[in-house]
């Protein structure tokens, strides 16, 4: 990767995260926040690739956590394992298939929603199977709605140049 995509894929990241903290955090529609900055993490995974993901995750998650003074390291993991697995999805299957980035969208938010709830749960904190896993629903919804606009600004920015390319075949070596 380039030292300009990196900057610009760092740019992108970090713009996302405080935005996430300082903006959107605050707004509930439907009773669910809006995460933009999973969406941001998706789109890049997408576009660059699972390595890209987990990196892009972890410093959006750091940044994320040390701004909430949250439990460090909780959402730097799950925003981690998150982008790793949108990047995953990306090159084995269909990064350039018009439906991938709200595929991947829905299903990571679900996913991101459960695996925060059995951290927690498992950190000993206190928390609310209602309260954690109710907004999950309307979350998917408003996180697809901003899925394709957010994909659209994310692949401008960042491009996908040193995509990998998916084997037409299979040699089966015995």
């Amino acid at each position: 990767m380039s030292p300009s995509v990196a900057a610009r894929l760092a740019g992108v990241v970090f713009v996302g995260s405080i935005f996430q903290v300082s903006a959107i955090s605050s707004v509930r529609v439907l009773g669910a926040t809006p995460d933009l900055l999973l969406v941001v993490l998706v789109s890049v995974a997408l576009v660059r690739g699972a390595l890209a993901g987990a990196i892009a995750g972890f410093a959006a998650g750091l940044i994320v956590d040390v701004a909430t003074l949250g439990t460090l390291g909780l959402v730097a993991l799950l925003l981690t394992l998150a982008g790793y697995w949108a990047g995953r999805y990306g090159e084995t299957t269909g990064r350039d298939r018009a439906y991938a980035p709200l595929l991947a969208v829905i299903a990571i938010t679900a996913l991101y929603g459960i695996a925060a709830y059995v951290l927690t749960f498992m950190l000993g904190e206190p928390v609310s199977a209602r309260g954690a896993l109710l907004p999950v629903l309307p979350g998917m919804l408003l996180n697809a709605v901003l899925a394709y606009p957010v994909h659209t600004a994310v692949r401008r920015l960042v491009g996908g140049g040193e995509r990998t390319q998916r084997a037409r075949e299979v040699e089966l070596l015995v």
